[in-house]
């Protein structure tokens, strides 16, 4: 027995209260040990005099190589002596039984549903991925339905299933594709976590396999549709003029992104900070692909950011609820969805708009490859990856120029027209 360990056959909240007074009586540090006989490791309150007070810890003891280690559970009395035994069984006993150390003994409880999910979008955000909030809200929905507090491990595929098919059955079948790609993610996440020495998370999941693996995913219908020259000027006339009352901000921020060729989302959360009024540049340090992206704009675009004043915020493209906050690509893409329903525009997408930038760019003489790096699309070959560093800025700002001048010529020669309906 150790010098100042005093071993009962086990610890009652009297005998802790009894050692508690005789610390503070005589200032010595006692160890009270919960049950008797050394073996290789037990439950211990270390019970410590302080000059106002005297502190209480339980700790986790083991004997091991000859060496004693000791790792703390909680304090006492906010951690009662039934948790504190709870623990020492639950988390150290069994890594003292086979001779493990405790330093590396963590929280052997099964993470929840609600632990999964907010793991999963801790780990966007620490990332840097812009879905993190869109993410986290589909998420929270989802753990609403299959229960938060319940076992993450336990999950069934036909639950998964049960969840969607509604969603399915009502039409938004793209919406029940995002259901189902959420909780694969999460749970593919969860079942790497467990042995990642980077996650500090808290939670083991023990997860034996993806409840969503096995759901097929909707097929992917590759978009080909592009405005053409005409409906390029219907829809950028009816921006500068639309015929019902619309946020301006909503409107100047889908001319810019028919003028840039830019993702919806960067293009929303404009701030004065990514803006060069002086090079006339757009910088973003982080995008989509987490690569940096600096793109000059054509004179026409840059007239139009010049003449928005940003918020006390700095945004370009306010929320209309919330000026705090940029307007979300889904507030852009209703807007739209909604006049295209009126027929008052041709029918587009966010997408449709970089379709088109890409393809009529081509049509203005802009290299492909220009195109391409003016969007910031990926580039796979092995010397654009690794070793061209080159930031392209003189011929991007020869295809933009060239841009420039293409639709410039496009809305002073074709008039707008009456926007007709096509299929997607």
């Amino acid at each position: 027995m150790e010098v100042g360990e005093i071993a009962v056959p086990a610890l009652t909240d009297r005998s802790i209260q009894h050692a508690l007074k005789r610390v503070e009586q005589r200032q010595k540090q006692e160890n009270l040990a919960d049950g008797e006989g050394r073996g290789t490791g037990r439950l211990v309150l270390v019970l410590k005099p302080m000059p106002t007070r005297v502190t209480a810890d339980w700790m986790a003891q083991q004997w091991r190589d000859g060496k004693r280690t000791k790792k703390k559970i909680g304090a006492y009395p906010s951690m009662s002596l039934r948790e504190a035994r709870k623990i020492f069984s639950r988390d150290f006993a069994n890594v003292i039984q086979k001779g493990r150390s405790i330093k590396i003994a963590t929280d052997t409880r099964p993470g929840t549903v609600a632990d999964l999910f907010q793991g999963y979008v801790a780990n966007l955000r620490d990332a840097g991925k812009p879905s993190w909030k869109e993410t986290e809200k589909g998420l929270n929905k989802i753990a609403d339905t299959l229960g938060r507090n319940r076992l993450a491990r336990e999950i069934e595929p036909e639950e998964i299933v049960e969840l969607i098919r509604p969603i399915y059955e009502r039409g938004a079948r793209s919406m029940a594709d995002h259901v189902r790609c959420y909780i694969h993610a999460a749970y593919s996440w969860g079942m790497k976590s467990d042995n990642d020495y980077r996650n500090t998370s808290p939670r083991r999941f023990r997860i034996p396999f993806n409840p969503a693996s096995g759901i097929p995913t909707e097929p992917k219908v590759q978009g080909t549709r592009w405005l053409t020259e005409e409906e390029f000027v219907q829809l950028y006339r009816w921006l500068e003029c639309p015929d019902t009352p619309v946020t301006p901000s909503y409107l100047r921020a889908m001319q810019v992104l028919m003028l840039t060729g830019q993702r919806v989302e960067e293009i929303a959360r404009l701030h004065v900070d990514q803006w060069d009024a002086e090079e006339r540049i757009i910088d973003w340090s982080t995008t989509k692909n987490l690569q940096p992206h600096a793109v000059p704009v054509p004179s026409l675009a840059a007239e139009l950011i010049e003449s928005i004043k940003p918020n006390e915020h700095g945004w370009f493209f306010p929320s209309a609820k919330d000026a705090s906050k940029p307007v979300s690509h889904g507030t852009l893409y209703s807007f739209v969805w909604r006049q295209r329903d009126r027929g008052v525009i041709p029918y587009v997408t966010n997408r449709d708009l970089r379709r088109t930038f890409k393809t009529l760019a081509g049509k203005a003489g802009v290299p492909k490859e220009i195109r391409d790096r003016l969007q910031n699309h990926a580039l796979q070959d092995v010397s654009s990856k690794n070793y061209d560093r080159w930031n392209y800025m003189p011929e991007k700002r020869a295809g933009m120029a060239k841009w420039d001048k293409f639709v410039r010529a496009l809305l002073a020669e074709k008039k707008a027209s009456r926007p007709k309906r096509r299929a997607a």
